[in-house]
């Protein structure tokens, strides 16, 4: 069984490299150039769901959390192929520590050091669309702005039985990138309230720009 899943994980990593080399990238609304001039950190959230698409299009030196399970570990050679750092670790379940502080504290000290984070922020269980503390921590730990991220294909394949709806872009197709404008904690606000505000921004970046997916997964 670990040599099929083994298999199975780097015929995944071909086939992202496939869609690395076939697919053009269009960024809508993108805040890095002037985050970049000003010497501001951030983070990259998107959803579960689009994390194929965003992987695709990956910044140099990104590093990402996936999760300790055997679906996590499918994509850390896609990850590798990729170039992104894959910090394995996931929230607490059933009240066993899934390694997710650490992992945590892995991302925070790579933001730090100067280079973007990646969290797919509803994962690694769901429910969809329902932000997870953990970006608000980073952020407000490291100071990064964190970058609402909705990515698109114009051709897609989804697993409609997958609790994220998972999208798979087809080959040749183009993939929109829309990004929400940063957020940044402010000083009054909880870690859960912050959480709250960079929910409803990505929330509302999908319904924005693929109404029909968004209103499918809140069903």
């Amino acid at each position: 069984m670990q040599l099929v899943r083994s298999i199975e994980a780097w015929l995944l990593a071909l086939s992202m490299l496939v869609l690395r080399a076939t697919c053009r990238v269009s960024f809508r609304d993108d805040p890095r150039p002037g985050l970049r001039s000003s010497a501001q950190p951030y983070t990259y959230s998107v959803l579960h769901a689009h994390q194929v698409s965003a992987a695709i299009e990956r910044e140099k030196g990104t590093a990402a959390m996936v999760s300790q399970s055997a679906d996590g570990q499918l994509l850390v050679p896609g990850f590798w192929a990729l170039g992104i750092k894959a910090i394995r670790g996931s929230s607490r379940g059933r009240g066993q520590d899934k390694g997710g502080r650490s992992a945590l504290n892995e991302l925070i000290e790579h933001v730090h050091a100067g280079s973007p984070a990646y969290l797919a922020v509803d994962g690694p269980r769901g429910p969809r669309n329902h932000v997870r503390k953990g970006i608000a921590v980073l952020s407000r730990e490291t100071g990064a702005a964190v970058l609402n991220v909705v990515a698109v294909p114009t051709r897609r394949w989804i697993l409609h039985r997958a609790w994220d709806r998972l999208q798979i872009p087809q080959p040749f197709c183009r993939i929109d990138a829309y990004f929400a404008e940063p957020l940044r904690p402010c000083a009054s606000e909880s870690v859960e309230e912050y959480r709250r505000r960079i929910e409803a921004s990505l929330n509302e970046l999908e319904t924005q720009h693929d109404p029909e997916e968004a209103a499918r997964a809140r069903r």
